[in-house]
């Protein structure tokens, strides 16, 4: 095909029967550019033919097609914008925003460096588009001054983003770019970077400050030369009263290594003197980029003062509120005598007495709150101190139970663990032994044999054996008729009342059974004990409607958070980024959740149903995440802005950064002062002379099981309060959008938060629950608001841990290992926070560097 002469077109001509050519606007290693007008749409546009070689070689035109669609995404006020690609006479052409005014070059060479105060203007303005390409994967690869436009109104216009190598990819040993202004690794022949378009836009900002170029070399050879010497010229010995800060990130862009130039061009724009970007795109009315929120704000280290104040704060509160926690939470107001593998041996010892002495296929333990007796308290006593009896071995207010099976015990929700009913105790000889903690028998059931013909014996079964187990004086019970039916099945039953030892004002009934004279079933009942299979559920009506109300809403909201996420994605305004690595943590954790903590058995078929049923929720909670960070995460980067700035950084990896440090730090601080006040609220009433509180019953006992379950229990919470705080962040952006005024929204907020989060049922004084329900609600909303998220997170993934973990000083105490270990994980977090917020700075100031 003939390539046409340069001068084919002339002014007046009509191209592809659309665009009147006005003028010839310059001539280049791209082509021709032209002025033309827009029959269509009656406005200006510019026109770039590109070169013959391009349209002629069909893997240079589909490569080109590529980087266009990227290229034409870009939409910024400090980039050209592009618009088509066109074909006239089977010449290739690009239509593009026409751009009124003068390139930086021939501006430079008319009037030399620019005032500095305007300078420093045009290099912010030309940060941010090259910022904006970089956001959508588009390098510019020749970046240099006859590509920055200047318009009418002094503003910064790029061209040529993406498209600017086609026409100088034509140079020798495949570089790419103008060699003046290409950085020393492309000289090389790698290929380009981020860093690479950083280089040249250090040079373009030495040029605008000094007038001068930083290398001014005739040929290729003696530039290479330049780039090896490692030697430039400073901008201060060009102009003298230069700004330090505007030198040295220029020498930062410049430098022969890219690990030592900024990270984005957002970077260089924050250490330019003088100036916001970030305050700059919402003045504009702009959505600011991840990296814009991760490059504002401040870098400096935090204050020793502060920093070691937090610290001690920390400790002092957690070893305050370990040693009050004793009077608030269940597992640590009672006697504690024996640990699991103890009562495990005596579980099994009373077991061995009843007979069953089958091997064992698979075992399974664990803690738990004597429900029953705790409600039966809280309904018969209202006194200050009715909790003190807790401290007595009878009745038991904590549980120890031991289940045994002849094959592997497989939960019906099988990415759980074992628990008393679950898997459901239907095998021949599956056992259940429940002791209080001193390994005393309070429940015993057994499943008979499912066939059986050996003949019936009728002997009297020995339940004296049970009476033994359980430390009771058969003598001082009395036979009377049974009321409680065994669990499975049984031909012999009997039952006796008596007072309980040590308790002689408590009279229990013990109620038992048998099989062919084989024990099957022994039951310690009290005033307390209420059957529970055979109460009729039955929701009332306002609930059910509440709660099809939410589930549609829940829905309502899912859907809307897909559409916004797929809209957000298209545009290029999600962070796709940070939305994959939250879902990608989430999945991770709970499957790290599950490998460490969960009930494992040596059969593979069981193992990867349970891996497939906890991979399959984690999936599932890690792409909600996903859909529910894309969506919204745009509008608080728009909203709230300061609200991002550490956790933005922290998804760039930043994790030393001191904003993350801070955050960090402030995050532990607000947990742990969280955390006194749950323990405040609860030891109040008794303190003004009202009924006790309800100790805490939801602290994970099971930690105390072994470390790996502690860990296991971290991970859960960690999720469970990363997404507590996602839905405040997801209820602030919604109310935003709905009432459109930030303060109506966080009042709003603030008032669905305290009744999102109140647990009204644990003080019997109304008042002191709700000033504490309205003041954490507050705190918290002031502390994401003001501190941001990361902060908000922390607080609420640490009083989370607090709240599971049964704390205790006893650290010598067997059951104090998840205490040590989340006390010892909380600090070192909080030094971990005091360490980055110094920035590298000496840890204790001016005091280290004197001593």
């Amino acid at each position: 095909m003939r390539t046409p002469a340069p001068n084919a077109f002339t002014p007046g001509a009509i191209v592809a029967g659309r665009y009147r050519l006005v003028a010839l606007l310059g001539r280049g290693g791209m082509g021709e550019v032209y002025r033309a007008d827009d029959l269509t749409l009656d406005q200006p546009v510019a026109l770039k033919f590109l070169p013959g070689g391009v349209a002629a070689d069909d893997s240079r035109l589909a490569q080109f097609h590529n980087e266009l669609r990227t290229a034409r995404q870009v939409s910024h006020k400090n980039v050209v914008r592009l618009y088509d690609l066109g074909d006239a006479d089977g010449r290739r052409f690009l239509t593009m925003e026409y751009v009124d005014g003068e390139d930086l070059a021939s501006l430079l060479r008319r009037i030399g460096r620019i005032p500095q105060d305007k300078a420093v203007d045009l290099a912010r303005q030309l940060c941010a588009g090259v910022a904006a390409a970089h956001a959508r994967g588009v390098l510019h690869r020749d970046l240099k001054p006859a590509n920055v436009m200047i318009d009418g109104d002094g503003d910064v216009r790029i061209t040529d983003f993406g498209i600017a190598t086609v026409g100088a990819d034509t140079g020798a040993a495949g570089t790419a770019g103008t060699p003046q202004y290409m950085a020393p690794e492309l000289l090389a022949g790698k290929p380009a970077s981020i860093k690479s378009d950083i280089y040249a836009l250090g040079l373009i900002l030495f040029e605008i400050f000094t007038g001068r170029r930083a290398y001014d070399a005739k040929t290729l050879g003696e530039l290479k030369q330049l780039h090896d010497t490692g030697t430039v010229t400073t901008p201060s010995s060009i102009v003298r009263d230069l700004d330090p800060a505007i030198e040295r990130v220029i020498l930062r862009c410049l430098a022969k290594d890219p690990e030592q130039r900024p990270a984005s061009a957002l970077t260089v724009a924050v250490a330019l003197p003088g100036g916001d970007p970030l305050a700059a795109a919402l003045a504009a009315g702009e959505t600011p980029s991840p990296d814009m929120i991760a490059a504002a704000g401040e870098t400096d280290a935090w204050p020793v003062v502060k920093g070691l104040a937090a610290v001690v704060w920390i400790v002092v509160a957690l070893i305050v509120c370990a040693g009050l926690a004793t009077r608030t939470t269940l597992a640590r107001m009672v006697r504690l005598d024996k640990p699991p593998a103890v009562l495990a041996d005596r579980a099994e010892q009373i077991l061995s007495a009843l007979g069953y002495t089958e091997p064992r296929g698979d075992t399974a333990s664990g803690f738990g709150a004597y429900a029953a007796y705790i409600n039966w308290i809280t309904r018969v006593d209202d006194s200050p101190n009715r909790w003190d009896v807790l401290a007595n071995d009878r009745p038991p207010a904590f549980l120890y139970w031991y289940r045994t099976s002849p094959r592997d015990l497989a939960p019906r929700q099988l990415a759980l663990h074992v628990t008393p009913a679950d898997p459901p105790q239907s095998d021949t000889d599956m056992t259940t032994v429940t002791l209080d903690m001193r390994g005393r028998l309070l429940q015993f059931t057994a499943v008979p044999r499912q066939f059986d013909d050996r003949a019936p014996d009728n002997a009297s079964p020995p339940w004296p054996r049970l009476f033994e187990a359980a430390d009771l004086p058969m003598a001082a019970f009395s036979p009377v008729p049974p009321q409680w039916a065994p669990r499975d099945f049984a031909d012999v039953r009997a039952a006796w009342e008596g007072p309980l030892p040590e308790r002689p004002d408590v009279r229990v009934r013990v109620e038992a059974a048998a099989y062919r004279g084989r024990l099957v079933s022994f039951l310690l009942i009290g005033p307390w004990t209420v059957p529970t299979r055979m109460q009729v559920s039955q929701r009332p009506l306002g609930d059910r409607i509440a709660f099809a109300i939410l589930l549609t809403l829940a829905i309502a909201l899912l859907i809307g958070a897909i559409l916004l996420a797929r809209h957000n994605v298209r545009i290029g305004r999600a962070d796709r980024r940070g939305a994959m690595r939250v879902a990608v943590f989430a999945i991770a954790t709970e499957l790290a959740a599950w490998a460490l903590g969960y009930h494992h058995v040596a059969d593979a078929r069981i193992e990867s149903l349970s891996f497939s049923a906890v991979a399959a929720d984690a999936v599932f909670l890690g792409a909600l995440l996903w859909i529910i960070y894309a969506a919204l995460e745009p509008y608080a980067r728009r909203f709230w802005p300061d609200m991002l700035l550490g956790w933005s950084r922290l998804l760039a990896g930043r994790v030393r950064d001191p904003r993350v440090g801070r955050d960090v730090i402030l995050g532990v601080v607000f947990g742990v002062t969280w955390f006194a006040l749950d323990i405040g609220r609860r030891l109040l009433p008794q303190t003004l002379g009202y009924q006790a509180s309800v100790p805490r019953l939801g602290s994970d006992a099971g930690t105390m099981l072994s470390a790996a379950q502690t860990f296991s229990t971290w991970g859960a919470v960690i999720l469970r309060e990363l997404q507590m705080a996602f839905g405040a962040v997801l209820l602030l952006v919604v109310l935003r959008l709905i009432t459109r005024r930030a303060s109506i929204a966080i009042v709003v907020g603030i008032a669905i938060i305290f009744y999102w989060w109140s647990t009204l049922s644990f003080t019997p004084v109304l008042w002191i629950e709700v000033t504490y329900e309205i003041a954490i609600a507050c705190l918290f909303t002031l502390v994401m608001i003001r501190f941001g998220l990361l902060a908000a997170a922390i607080a609420r993934i640490v009083i989370g841990l607090c709240q599971t973990v049964p704390f205790t000083l006893q650290v010598s105490q067997w059951s104090a290992t998840p205490s040590n270990w989340t006390i010892a994980a909380i600090i070192a977090l909080a030094l971990f926070g005091f360490c980055a917020s110094r920035a590298g700075q000496p840890l204790f100031g001016d005091f280290e560097l004197k001593t």
